[in-house]
């Protein structure tokens, strides 16, 4: 072993070597298509399952932290993994080589979509990597649910979460009233609560009436479309916006397209696009646009402008993690923020799931890959590769 590779962290437990976080992620950046849910589940497969970097009650934490700040949740969960094994070397390292892959892939779009007026086509490769994605993002729900639902309290508040998020209740209100339920259940259990009384707080119609939707709104900023401003809304997006690239969509095209008509429906439609088809984190859509409104220079800034948040909340928030898992109280809340965070997945693969498996090809794809992985744990990236080859021969014959 290597004087890096047994370099110790706080906690004294034996951390890893730059480069190998760096391999990982790019590899991750390059091949994670599906969106959040399904980047995150490769993560657990290769950072829990094979390396056994971080245990499932780790894993679960750091995703509960990431659902409470805004920004890209995926990119945040590699930031987080990054500080977990080489402190804040890894935290940058870690981050930036998950994004890199995907800002590459997407500016190569935005020239050619600038150059020839049309976007590449992938549908023959996404036929069958979308079918893949499901059995990855059902087998990682497998295991963190394990490690998540505790106890039956923690089963109620990730059912009352579920279905909140089915109501389209915002997320992030889901996650802090899940994390709260579960201090003052805790809490009123060690003043002797039991029975009906415990049962009715964490009911489903009981997080349904206090909850109330809050979305971000948008502030304006100048109608000159230079650098510095386009680094400024990008800067803001990534300060303030929670939730799916469907919020994220709405959020750009109501100042974009809306307010200072920057860019049309179909240049946003475009856009928004070839995130969602391109691998990595959907938040690459702002290299996109960066570069259809002020070239290569326009790229750059709206990808650092978009993604710089999310480092600077996660080097906050990353060193808490720990401490705040000691806290009994603390621990209440990260265990409730956990269940809910696992409820969301649970929604967000539903809907990718309508929109992957379409046909008798795509199910079969779907089954064969969930019991590859579930039996005989063969690594998801290669079953992503195989599923964007058997697409194409699908579509081809």
């Amino acid at each position: 072993m290597s004087k890096q590779d047994s370099i110790k962290t706080h906690d004294s437990r034996t951390v890893t070597a730059l480069s190998e976080l760096a391999l990982l992620f790019l590899k991750l950046g390059a091949i994670s298509f599906g969106g959040p849910a399904v980047h995150i589940a490769m993560m657990e497969d290769e950072v829990v399952r094979r390396r056994k970097w971080l245990s499932h009650e780790e894993f679960l934490d750091l995703l509960g932290a990431t659902n409470l700040i805004p920004g890209p949740n995926s990119t945040e969960m590699a930031i987080h993994v990054g500080y977990q094994r080489r402190g804040w070397a890894g935290l940058l390292v870690a981050g930036a080589c998950f994004i890199l892959p995907a800002t590459a892939i997407v500016f190569v779009f935005a020239w050619a979509y600038v150059r020839y007026g049309s976007l590449p086509q992938t549908a023959h490769a996404l036929y069958g990597v979308k079918p893949v994605i499901i059995a990855i993002v059902l087998q990682a729900l497998w295991h963190l649910g394990r490690a998540a639902v505790k106890t039956k309290v923690l089963a109620m508040v990730g059912l009352a979460a579920l279905v909140l998020n089915l109501l389209r209740v915002n997320e992030l209100l889901v996650l802090l009233l899940a994390g709260i339920g579960v201090v003052i259940i805790r809490w009123l259990i060690q003043q002797g609560w039991r029975g009906n009384s415990l049962r009715a707080l964490v009911s489903p119609a009981a997080f349904v009436t206090l909850a109330q939707t809050a979305i971000p709104t948008a502030t304006t900023i100048a109608p000159t479309v230079g650098l510095w401003p386009l680094f400024l809304f990008f800067l803001k997006v990534g300060s303030v916006l929670f939730g799916s690239g469907y919020v994220l969509l709405a959020f750009l095209r109501a100042d974009l397209v809306e307010r200072w008509q920057w860019l049309t429906n179909e240049q946003l439609l475009d856009a928004v696009a070839v995130g969602q088809i391109t691998p990595g984190p959907v938040f690459t859509t702002a290299t996109f646009i960066g570069y259809l409104l002020a070239g290569s220079k326009g790229a750059v800034v709206a990808t650092i402008g978009i993604f710089l948040p999310a480092f600077i909340f996660v080097a906050i928030s990353g060193p808490l993690v720990t401490r705040i898992r000691r806290s009994p109280l603390a621990g209440a809340f990260l265990d409730g923020v956990s269940v809910a965070s696992l409820a969301l997945m649970i929604v967000v693969t539903y809907e990718l799931g309508k929109a992957a498996l379409v046909d008798f090809p795509t199910i079969c794809l779907a089954v064969v890959s969930a019991l590859l992985l579930l039996r005989w744990q063969v690594n998801s990236a290669w079953l992503v590769l195989g599923g964007a080859l058997i697409g194409f021969m699908i579509w081809k014959g």
